[in-house]
């Protein structure tokens, strides 16, 4: 889908902004206040780490609040203490400018050796509390002693962004809260920090130096939990295990210099940073005996932070004061948090929609993941008055959930059925099937009927008890009408959706369509999305983030008024804003953040070493090694969502783009090199085309059959046959087929089976097929021989996928827990010899129907994409009514 209205990315306006300066060379990383670029200092010729503080983080502080403040870190001059070179404002950006550091973070080091040596480890903390103690005396206070804020170089501990969230607390003073930041991180975290007092001292540094020296030498940090208010209520209540619980080489002088900056009140803990490093240097160091314990609310209880409280209030308010919980009941008044989901019910972020809230605005039901590979994508309930979602049974590969009127059911998609479940709990119920996978949203009527998205990408109703659909708008062949994300509007049988306007969807408009008569209206041409909301407005997003609302009657499905901004900075996913979701109370739930996938191609080892490919972050899928390993084929998403291939060549490291009509991917090679067969929408569906690897052609319509939607494929050794997979074959879905390139007959079924069948991969001789079922019940690799499909052999165990052969009798797959590569017999008999778990393959983008690394020729090296996972957390806007009245000015 198109922008509406082009704009420079982020980092070319930052690039051009501080031209005259630093030549910014890539993205180092990024974190919960910065992002960190690598440039080039043009006056002095060094290089240089630019940090750049998040807009919204930017925009709260103000630049001339924060200039003033971080002054005062420009004077610390310390052996230990990364100095800061520059900082200021460009075109709106906050920066700030410090030395490039060659060497590692403490955290890249911990993560990699999991426990550091005991003389090592005192080492560090030593140098780290001297320069701790320098800038105490200075009145500086770091407020955020991590492993990530420690650098190594040349075995020298320094630290960075010294003074950074002090001033960014100063600066940004009690509207801090308004970003969903915090100051600190909850594993580091003093007891008074995580309260939100914002007058710390010495101590509070002291606190988060001692839990970096337990993890150093225990591999875990003192507190630990799934989620951050779990790990906070830990560190206000609970007493951490004695470090020589985990480690009993530890002296008995350390141990105790640890427990003592971990003391819960600040009084108990070393009153200076040099104290602490001088107890670590002192054999004969010490705490004072004293009476046993009390019980942890008996501490709470004493603590200066929350007198004469319980240990359950405690953990309340800790948790409600930094916004990670929040009730049901709203009272008045706007508030807004995010809610923090355990890493066992991630909610997966994509252009589906992905939550709907309930209508009271209790709870929030999303497609999460458990974070189990071989485990299908799910539904969880997450209630506002609760910290942990629930699992909703019987909802495995479920999609687009949304709520009945009257909050007691839920409905959702699953392939090409159309499901209702009891929030409460219960068995799912089939309401109807298509032949075809077409759904894309549905809405519950308060007619007591469904309307939905069916496989032909009409739009249907069917009653809510099931039955036999009502078709109430058909979409042409040729795509024109497709309806998209259909929305209820409140107290009538009608719903607001997208329509497509051209073949390729380029083209669309949001119409309104009343159920009974089947009557579309026009409503916004060029806009991707809306919502109806029941104080009488529709509410649309643009492809920048901006979310609008205009006057709507909701009986004369008419816009009566002009469009007013009312939030921004949503995330954007495949040119669209698609998770929105609001209650008939005002409770409002959005996705925030960055709106693309950044990721980059890596070319790893088979001992998991890892090596960057290229330069420039983009959002690739999919890359494959040309037959000769000097070039690659990978599919990149532009900034509206498409996918088009670009040839990459290793030894120049440049792209240059090869196809640009539709949305292409699910490529791969031709044996000798001539050829790329990919899968394309430009021609409606998902067809098959060929295309020159030198681009000296178009691509050419190759697999153009009704009701075959063509993925993941593979070739025959001599260029002539495509062995895919394709997701449409009448009641039987993910099949795999062959067709013969220009021989005129139609693809042909190779595997007679009722399981589902995806990523075909043709060994190198062409004489064996591997490739993906769930005929088990969980995702498996199996091997067929060729072209006979004779035979079926198992070859993972415990769940595999996108498997693609190496040399000899090597296969290669993604195991449950990390790369395997097993080693199989043929003759005279199939056997698998063994399977060898090669490295950890969770930091790479993983796929489902379609394989997203290659295997390098020589079959001794990988390319896989590094990416963000796409997890994230909704924003909860409680009232959110109240504030959309002050914007509209009612």
């Amino acid at each position: 889908m198109p922008i509406l209205g082009a704009m420079d990315t982020p980092l070319e306006r930052l690039t051009e902004a501080l031209a005259d300066r630093y030549a910014i060379e890539r993205e180092l990383g990024a974190g919960g206040m910065a992002t960190v670029y690598l440039a080039h200092d043009l006056k002095h010729d060094r290089k240089v780490a630019v940090k750049v503080l998040r807009p919204e983080l930017a925009a709260v502080i103000g630049a001339e609040r924060f200039l003033n403040e971080i002054k005062v870190t420009a004077n610390l001059q310390h052996p230990h203490i990364l100095p800061l070179h520059d900082s200021g404002e460009a075109d709106s950006f906050l920066f700030y400018v410090m030395p490039y550091v060659e060497g590692e973070s403490l955290r890249e080091k911990m993560d990699r050796e999991k426990q550091l040596s005991i003389e090592e480890g005192v080492q560090i903390t030593r140098s780290v509390a001297s320069a701790l103690d320098y800038a105490h005396r200075q009145g500086v206070i770091h407020r955020d002693i991590k492993p990530e804020n420690v650098l190594l170089h040349d075995g020298q501990p320094l630290v960075a962004d010294f003074g950074i969230a002090l001033a960014v607390s100063h600066a940004g003073g009690t509207r801090l809260t308004e970003t969903g930041l915090s100051i600190g991180t909850p594993y580091y975290m003093s007891p008074e920090q995580a309260m939100g007092d914002r007058e710390l001292d010495a101590r509070s540094d002291v606190y988060s130096l001692g839990a970096m020296l337990y993890e150093m030498l225990t591999g875990d940090p003192p507190y630990t939990g799934s989620t951050a208010q779990a790990i906070v209520a830990k560190v206000i209540t609970e007493k951490p295990a004695s470090v020589t619980a985990a480690r009993d080489t530890v002296p008995t002088h350390v141990a105790a210099a640890i427990m003592k900056s971990l003391a819960k009140l600040p009084a108990d803990r070393f009153a200076t940073a040099a104290d602490l490093g001088d107890a670590l240097g002192d054999t004969s160091f010490r705490t004072i005996a004293r009476a046993p314990e009390p019980a942890a609310a008996e501490v709470v209880k004493r603590s200066r932070l929350v007198p004469a409280l319980t240990l359950t209030t405690v953990a309340s308010l800790i948790l409600a004061a930094l916004g990670w919980m929040r009730g049901p009941t709203h009272g008045t008044g706007v508030s807004r948090f995010v809610m923090n989901l355990p890493q066992s019910a991630r909610l997966i972020a994509s252009d589906n929609p992905r939550m709907a809230m309930s209508p009271d605005g209790s709870r929030l039901v999303y497609v999460g993941w458990t974070g189990e590979r071989s485990e299908p994508l799910r539904l969880f309930v997450r209630h506002l008055d609760q910290l942990d979602p629930v699992e909703i049974a019987g909802t495995e590969n479920a999609s687009a959930p949304f709520f009945s009127p009257d909050g007691e059911w839920i409905g959702f998609f699953v392939r090409r059925s159309l499901r209702k479940v009891p929030v409460q709990g219960g068995a799912s119920i089939t309401l109807t099937e298509t032949a075809a996978p077409g759904f894309r949203g549905g809405a519950w009527l308060t007619d007591g009927t469904i309307a939905y998205t069916d496989g032909d990408w009409g739009l249907s109703r069917v009653s809510e008890a099931g039955g036999i659909p009502e078709v109430v708008v058909e979409a042409a062949d040729d795509g024109v009408g497709e309806i998209y994300l259909p929305q209820p509007v409140p107290d009538r049988p009608a719903v607001v959706a997208h329509r497509c306007i051209d073949p390729a969807c380029d083209a669309f408009e949001i119409v309104a369509i009343d159920v009974e008569s089947k009557e579309v209206k026009s409503l916004l041409p060029g806009v991707p999305n809306a919502w109806v909301s029941p104080t009488g407005h529709l509410l649309h997003a643009n492809t920048e983030g901006a979310l609008f609302a205009q006057p709507f009657d909701l009986k004369a499905l008419e816009l009566t008024g002009s469009p007013v901004p009312v939030l921004e900075g949503l995330r954007v996913q495949n040119g669209t804003v698609s998770s929105i979701t609001l209650s008939d109370n005002g409770t409002l739930a959005v996705l925030e953040g960055a709106s693309e996938i950044e990721s980059q191609l890596v070319l790893v080892e088979r001992d998991g070493t890892e090596r960057p490919l290229t330069r420039q972050l983009r959002d690739y899928v999919d890359p494959r090694f040309s037959p000769d390993g000097r070039q690659l084929v990978v599919e990149v998403h532009d900034d509206v969502g498409n996918g088009h291939l670009w040839i990459y060549d290793v030894a120049s490291e440049t792209l240059s783009r090869l196809t640009y009509e539709g949305h292409d991917g699910r490529q791969r090679w031709s044996p000798d090199g001539r050829t790329i067969a990919f899968s394309s929408s430009s021609a409606g569906g998902w067809k098959g085309f060929t295309v020159p690897a030198d681009g000296s052609a178009p691509p050419t319509l190759a697999i153009d059959v009704e009701d075959y939607f063509v993925r993941s494929k593979t070739w025959t050794a001599d260029s002539r046959t495509v062995v895919f997979h394709s997701e449409a074959d009448g009641e039987i879905g993910f099949a795999l087929y062959r067709w013969d390139v220009g021989g005129g007959s139609p693809p042909e079924r190779i595997v007679q089976s009722a399981a589902r069948e995806w990523t075909p991969a043709l060994s190198r001789d062409g004489a064996w097929l591997a490739y993906g079922s769930d005929e088990s019940g969980t995702p498996e690799i199996y091997v067929r021989k060729y072209p006979d499909a004779a035979g079926r052999y198992a070859v993972s165990i415990g769940g595999g996928r996108e498997p693609l052969w190496g040399s000899g009798n090597e296969l290669f797959y993604r195991g449950v827990d990390g790369f395997y590569v097993a080693r199989l017999e043929f003759e005279p008999n199939f056997r698998v010899l063994s399977r060898e778990r090669l490295f950890d393959d969770s930091p790479y983008a993983a796929r489902i129907r379609s394989v997203g690394y290659d295997v390098h020729p020589d079959g001794e090296r990988f390319v896989f994409v590094k990416a963000e996972e796409p997890f994230t957390s909704p924003t909860i806007v409680l009232n959110w009514f109240e504030e959309l009245d002050t914007l509209i000015g009612r």
